[in-house]
């Protein structure tokens, strides 16, 4: 998980929401990714996603089974479904998204019964560190915002 808060670091420097992710297999790192959608000018280029498709060129293999992704942050929808489709075995995750987390805490397409693949879940890993990083980000936009009153 300090591999994918590292990511998150990165993306922050780039100025984006600060989230990253790795995608361990055989207890090595074979893919890494970090918000870069303010870069790419791309609405897909999550953490998640981009740790996903490097995995995957890494592996020369669209399915991931036996893959262990770390995220500093719940997956959205998007990115869950990419996980599922991916045949992910296990996300390991910091912080919960009350606003779109989709692996257990809005929706739960992770462990979805009417999906074909359903990953294990370890939540809440490093979520003070994490938590941290995100409300520092989020307190910098805010005052670096026009007054909006």
């Amino acid at each position: 998980m300090r591999e994918a808060l590292a990511e998150a670091r990165l993306a922050q420097a780039e100025g984006d929401v600060p989230v990253g992710a790795v995608v361990v297999y055989q207890g090595r790192i074979i893919g890494r990714g970090h918000n870069r959608r303010e870069a790419l000018a791309d609405p897909t280029a999550h953490a998640e996603v981009l740790a996903l498709r490097e995995a995957a060129a890494s592996r020369q293999a669209w399915r991931l089974t036996g893959a262990v992704l770390y995220c500093t942050l719940e997956p959205c929808c998007m990115c869950a479904g990419a996980l599922v489709n991916a045949r992910v075995d296990t996300l390991v995750f910091g912080v919960r998204d009350a606003k779109a987390g989709a692996a257990g805490s809005v929706y739960d397409l992770v462990r979805s019964p009417w999906l074909n693949h359903r990953l294990k879940v370890v939540p809440e890993v490093l979520v003070d560190e994490i938590q941290e990083l995100m409300q520092s980000f989020f307190a910098g936009l805010r005052a670096s915002a026009p007054d909006a009153r």
